[in-house]
């Protein structure tokens, strides 16, 4: 996470600041741009990005007035703040493809299929992957590793991918956001001067049911799999005992990684002692070579089990094999650096608040400018940035505490980033449960409950006067309104 610190409407230079009008010209071009190259040409998001940011860097410095060196670092911020992102996805490339080599992720998926049935499959797996993201504060992680295991198990279990996916991702995204140490979380007190834990209290009821019900959901889907769904599990676990060595020792990486993460190391270093316990567990418990098990490390993981389903399942594309996400990242993230260093952003923050009327207008509006900030500048850090830091000074005026407004950036913006392909996180996740990243399925995502009832559940509580708490006298908000 970088100490760029994203413009705010009072910061734009007044004979640079975008009117509303203009703010949503390069809006509209990128919805275009990515509606045709994606959506109707079929394309991946490289082109229509590229078009973006293109367009996007001429009207900043024809119409806004900006010189190139400025739509350059406009450019450059996104990247920067972004760099964590680039940094972590580069490292669970390799990470991914030395479990695998070392039996930790053919482990867990041939003891998951001895123990799991279709029918608690889902709601098992959203329950371990929230206490799991919890614990290590890291959502992307537990995706990488647990989440690559259980895309195995549930395809043993014949559970729909899809499905398996959104499961996975709703856990991961759940308990991220009430852990103490998930950056996202850190990041959303500090914007917005609330205690940390003050905050994490505060989301406790949407978060608690928003996830309960995405469960419950799950459970559902598992009823009707243990109907209508077939298990294929000796097909899977067989070619894993055959191929791997799987005693305790493969476990060595899952439990260096996640035991430092426990103990409040950052993320990357946590990962790349991850990477180094895989790369030894491959060479003692595997028996490769220590140049094989570093070759794997790059250039990915060529199984072969005798069976074609569970090579296509353990098929991992190492650190070369991220160049399709990596890129596609670094694309969305100078678009959106272009999108907020030149005012975009800030602006149409900035004129939400005149459709203000209320504190649960207020509060829903927060939700919706996070989304917005997600969806355009490709990035969950500067959902909760903008949105904080641009309505801080409103949240004060009606008086309503700085939780209120902690609890709508993130409640809204951490999980909502993978509804947008082009997003760095639905990339991650998609190409990460997908072994195929030029042709990863975004259909998941409609499977993706906790992402779609977090907001929904911030949006009805503000509304129905249960998402905020005023702190004074009801007639600052009446006075408020009438300006």
């Amino acid at each position: 996470m970088s100490d760029h610190a994203p413009l705010t409407y009072e910061d734009i230079d007044e004979a640079r600041r975008p009117s509303l009008v203009e703010a949503l010209v390069p809006i509209l071009a990128v919805v275009v741009a990515l509606g045709v190259g994606s959506g109707y040409l079929g394309l991946a998001p490289h082109a229509p990005l590229l078009w973006s940011i293109a367009f996007t860097g001429l009207f900043a410095r024809y119409q806004l007035g900006y010189d190139w060196d400025g739509v350059y670092d406009a450019a450059t911020s996104g990247l920067r703040m972004g760099l964590q992102a680039i940094l972590i996805l580069f490292v669970i490339y390799g990470l991914i493809a030395t479990w695998i080599s070392a039996g930790t992720i053919p482990g867990l998926m041939y003891y998951g299929l001895g123990t799991l049935t279709p029918i608690v499959f889902l709601p098992v797996t959203a329950v371990l992957a929230a206490i799991v993201a919890f614990a290590i504060g890291s959502s992307w992680t537990t995706v990488g590793t647990l989440g690559v295991a259980f895309v195995g198990i549930g395809e043993g279990l014949g559970v729909p991918l899809a499905m398996t996916a959104g499961a996975i991702v709703s856990g991961a995204y759940a308990g991220d956001k009430q852990s103490p140490l998930s950056d996202t979380t850190n990041l959303a007190a500090a914007v917005t001067n609330a205690d940390l834990y003050e905050h994490i209290k505060a989301m406790r009821n949407g978060t608690a049911i928003a996830f309960g019900l995405s469960v419950v959901a799950y459970a559902v889907l598992g009823v009707y799999f243990i109907e209508g769904g077939s298990a294929d599990i000796a097909a899977i676990s067989g070619p894993l005992a055959d191929s791997y060595a799987l005693g305790p020792l493969v476990f060595l990486p899952l439990v260096v990684t996640f035991g430092l993460a426990v103990r409040g190391y950052p993320p990357l270093p946590s990962l790349i002692a991850g990477i180094f316990a895989g790369a030894l567990t491959t060479v003692v418990a595997q028996g490769a070579s220590f140049t094989a098990a570093w070759d794997i490390f790059l250039n990915g993981t060529a199984p072969a089990t005798g069976s074609d389903l569970v090579n296509s399942l353990l098929t991992a594309g190492g650190i070369a094999g991220s160049a399709w996400t990596i890129a596609v990242v670094v694309a969305a993230l100078a678009l959106g650096g272009l999108l907020e260093g030149t005012g975009v952003l800030a602006t149409l923050a900035h004129h939400l608040t005149t459709a203000v009327w209320s504190p649960g207008s207020l509060v829903a509006g927060t939700g919706l400018a996070a989304i917005v900030t997600n969806a355009f500048s490709a990035q969950q850090y500067m959902s909760i940035v903008v949105p904080g830091l641009s309505l801080r000074n409103l949240y004060e005026e009606y008086d309503l505490p700085e939780t209120d407004l902690s609890r709508a950036v993130e409640a809204a913006g951490t999980p909502t980033g993978p509804f947008f392909p082009w997003h760095a996180g639905a990339v991650f996740m998609t190409s990460a449960l997908y072994s195929a990243p030029g042709a990863i399925s975004w259909w998941w995502v409609p499977f993706y409950f906790f992402g779609i009832l977090s907001p929904v559940v911030l949006f009805a509580m503000a509304l129905t006067g249960h998402g905020y708490t005023q702190r004074g006298k009801p007639t600052d908000a009446a006075a408020v309104a009438d300006d």
